[in-house]
Formats: C-alpha cells, structure tokens, sequence
C-alpha cells in the first residue's frame, strides 16, 4: 500500500513534470495559486484602505474577495474531476503564483490598490488564456468552460476597477504588452 508521504511525493514530482511540458492542469494550477495571493492582498485592502470613498471600497473589495475564494474552490474542483493535481499548500501556492504581495501595500493610496487590483486581474488573465488553449488542445471541454467563465468575471473585475479609475476597459494594459 502506497503511504500519504510517498503519494504526496509522486505528486510533486508529476507537478514538476506538467509545469515543464505545459500542461492545462499546469497552467490551471497557476491560476489557482494566482487566487490565492489574490484573496490575501484583497483582504489586507479590505482591512486598511483609506479616503472618502473607503466605505464602499471595503464593500467592493469584499464581494471580490469572497469571489475569490469562490472561484479558487470552484476551478479546484474543477481539477480534481479532470484527474489533474491541484495546488494545495503554501509553498506550492509561493512557487506557482506570478502576483506579489507586500505588507507596505497597506499604506499606499485607493487609488494605488485598484490599479494594482487591475494588473494583478490582468496577470491572471494572461495564465487563463494560456489554460483555455491547453485545455482545448488537450479535449478538456469542461475546463476550458470553467477557464472562460473565470476569464469573463475578471475582465468584468478589471472594467469595474478602471471605471473607478476613470479608465477604460483596456486603458494601460494593451499599450504595455
């Protein structure tokens, strides 16, 4: 019979395999590490945002937190009934996310925090689209689904974020790639 220790230890390894080839699963697996830093850096705005609009800051930066943690469980699942591994503890969420979290953040303006909130949504978009082709590449039709689905809420996010910003959808994200 196989041990926890030595299934958990197949399993990294496997991982270290998907993240090498790219995989969907893979890929997915960024993402769902994207949300992980994603929801803490949520919660610290929620917690210290500043200014004359900061009352309704926490209430938007509590429904985006709450769904993210939604999303999270919901693609994990998503993953565990495509037989694929999905990231679960700490150290796999540090190595597999591309956001950065940073206790200064605390400090810096509203405006600062939706700005970042929208280029953090832009650098999860960037792992969702890469996801959806493998997904597609690989017949995965349910994950492409559930990427998408997570593709049109975030670029809802960032249109909401930047309108706040007196942006457009698009305005400094495009011209920067």
């Amino acid at each position: 019979m196989t041990t926890p220790a030595e299934l958990f230890k197949n399993e990294v390894k496997q991982a270290d395999i998907d993240h090498h080839t790219p995989t969907a699963g893979a890929m997915t697996g960024h993402v769902v590490a994207n949300l992980v830093i994603l929801a803490n850096k949520l919660q610290q705005a929620k917690w210290y945002v500043k200014g004359i609009n900061a009352t309704t800051l926490k209430e938007l930066f509590d429904k985006l937190l709450s769904q993210a943690y939604r999303q999270k469980d919901d693609l994990g699942k998503t993953l565990i009934d495509e037989n694929l591994i999905v990231p679960s503890v700490q150290e796999e969420f540090d190595t597999y996310t591309m956001l950065e979290e940073n206790g200064q953040n605390k400090y810096e303006t509203a405006d600062w925090l939706i700005n970042n909130f929208v280029h953090d949504y832009d650098t999860e978009n960037m792992f969702i689209t890469r996801a959806i082709k493998l997904a597609n590449k690989e017949n995965r039709p349910v994950l492409a689904l559930a990427l998408t689905n997570l593709l049109a809420a975030n670029n809802h996010n960032i249109a909401t974020l930047q309108a706040l910003l007196g942006k457009t959808a698009r305005d400094g994200l495009d011209e920067e790639e």
